[in-house]
């Protein structure tokens, strides 16, 4: 007996569900959301441990053997840290300010790299909620015309409560999706701060690597008075 009644829930929840436009805007949100989860997933997979090695070798090496740490980041230009590490190496004749600059300016490149689908995944966190809370309104407002006031504790009666509970289904729905969505998008979050911290150090200890490169091969005079400057990457 329990069991039919469960499965007759459950048959009306499904229909419900198929019966709702909102429904169609949920799954996709729910789509897109999975989709890119698994994006950044991958792609902070990729590049975190790569980009620690990439740096360890190429601060070991540079600027003693400076062709072939050209040729290493050449290789890993899909990393960002290659990317940012080639416009200082590569600029010709460059005074510690300009070599400075180079790495500023490669690195504010890279950053809304590091930050993509963040506004995707704000966008779902507050629309999805909304689109789960529109669905209930509207079965809802179909569950309450429904009720024959002439016939009240009757069989209407067990209806309109049985949509009820089902209309409340689509905003358990929406908000599954959100917090699903915002503890990673939390996470992604997490991850970039640190990734920029990561390429802050980096870059000043290869900025110091050439300080000191230019002041013994060229003498105090090359290298120019330092003027401070905000830390790279602006936020």
């Amino acid at each position: 007996m329990m069991g039919g009644i469960y499965l007759w829930h459950s048959v009306n929840i499904t229909n419900t569900l198929l019966n709702s436009w909102v429904v169609i805007p949920l799954f996709a949100t729910s789509l897109i959301a999975m989709t890119l989860i698994f994006e950044r997933l991958w792609f902070w997979q990729r590049i975190s441990k790569r980009q620690r090695q990439l740096a360890r070798t190429v601060l070991e090496t540079y600027p003693q053997q400076s062709q072939t740490v050209r040729a290493l980041l050449k290789k890993n230009t899909d990393l960002p840290l290659a990317r940012i590490f080639l416009a200082a190496i590569t600029l010709p004749d460059a005074t510690p300010e300009e070599f400075r600059l180079a790495l500023e300016s490669a690195a504010q490149g890279e950053m809304p790299l590091l930050q993509r689908f963040a506004t995707a995944f704000n966008t779902i966190v507050g629309i999805a909620p909304l689109l789960g809370l529109l669905g209930t309104i509207l079965g809802l407002v179909q569950a309450l015309s429904s009720l024959d006031l002439g016939r009240a504790g009757g069989n209407s009666s067990l209806e309109v409560i049985a949509g009820i509970g089902e209309a409340l289904f689509t905003t358990a729905l929406g908000l599954v999706i959100a917090i699903t969505t915002l503890v990673f998008a939390n996470y992604f979050q997490s991850r970039y701060r640190r990734q920029r911290a990561f390429i802050q150090e980096a870059g000043g200890q290869l900025e110091l690597l050439y300080r000191r490169y230019l002041r013994q091969t060229m003498g105090p005079a090359r290298d120019r008075p330092r003027i401070n400057h905000p830390p790279y990457p602006y936020p």
